[in-house]
């Protein structure tokens, strides 16, 4: 097919990959703008975008598509259809109507759960059995098409936000190539109206760690948002990230170091920090840690 593709993080790269490789015409891709980035906060093209420009396809980086003169450079692309994996824009209802088989969207849930911006981490810190990909025919509303394509992956006590989001983006690179290959002979199935949840986009304050939540919740925590925003707590004056920690026995005051290998004391059960990162420093064992910064019994985390 001839193709459009509109994505903007690394979540996207594998699917235009997919896409690619499966000998689609992808004549442009549509990316977010350049962002600042790192320390010295210089602009840095987006991983899709710096992938289709690899590759020599057209990119366009438009701030909005409500203009006339954008919408009428994508009807001129002449495009079979446009596929959309995670990539920041409302499209407007002339930018769905323009491809002869409309917009297709790889969205990272199994739909009508998790709708919306962070589905992947929302579905973790939920405490779901598992979470999915759908493939959907994009209409006006924010993750409500039809659905044409859905397959499920387990959560387990392992899963982190970032091995479900590499597994995910395989997954949608499949199906994504999948649906274009029968899309003529798959059925269009509306979603169903019960079940609707929404993944509201990630606030770096969701980060801190509240000792007075359960262990069970504050784990989900680590897992889920992890790298990003991060998670961390607060030891003295000084601000501890927490990449990994795992479910103990235990009670005592929230936020209270029950012995002297990390274990901390939550609203209930208790929560051992396994892997942790100073400010300025590499990420640790906790016992690496604690071989050179003290964390005693009885101290008590913020």
């Amino acid at each position: 097919m001839r193709l459009a593709f509109m994505g903007t993080p690394d979540f996207s790269v594998a699917i235009l990959s997919a896409l690619l490789d499966a000998g689609h015409d992808v004549v442009c891709v549509y990316a977010q703008p350049p962002r600042p980035a790192g320390r010295g906060h210089k602009e840095q093209l987006t991983p899709v975008h710096a992938f289709a420009a690899q590759h020599g396809i057209e990119v366009r980086i438009p701030k909005s598509l409500k203009s006339e003169a954008e919408q009428q450079a994508f009807r001129a692309l002449d495009l079979d259809a446009a596929v959309v994996a995670a990539y920041g824009l409302i499209l407007p209802q002339a930018i769905l109507d323009a491809p002869r088989r409309g917009c297709l969207n790889v969205h990272a849930s199994l739909l009508p759960r998790w709708r919306g911006a962070a589905p992947i981490q929302r579905a973790i810190l939920a405490g779901d059995a598992e979470t999915g990909v759908t493939i959907m025919q994009m209409d006006a509303g924010l993750d409500t098409g039809a659905m044409l394509l859905v397959e499920s992956l387990p959560i387990t006590a392992d899963t982190n936000a970032a091995s479900l989001h590499d597994a995910l983006a395989v997954l949608g690179a499949r199906l994504i190539v999948d649906a274009l290959a029968r899309y003529d002979d798959l059925p269009q199935v509306k979603q169903p109206e019960e079940g609707v949840t929404y993944a509201h986009k990630l606030a770096k304050d969701e980060g801190r760690l509240d000792w007075n939540r359960p262990a069970v919740e504050l784990e989900r925590q680590v897992r889920g948002l992890t790298p990003w925003p991060g998670v961390w707590c607060q030891v003295g004056e000084e601000r501890l990230k927490v990449l990994a920690a795992g479910l103990a026995e235990g009670s005592g005051a929230p936020g209270t170091v029950l012995d002297d290998s990390l274990l901390v004391a939550c609203g209930s059960g208790a929560l051992r920090l396994l892997r942790v990162q100073r400010a300025g420093k590499g990420p640790m064992e906790a016992a690496d840690l604690l071989r050179g910064f003290a964390i005693p019994r009885g101290s008590i985390l913020a």
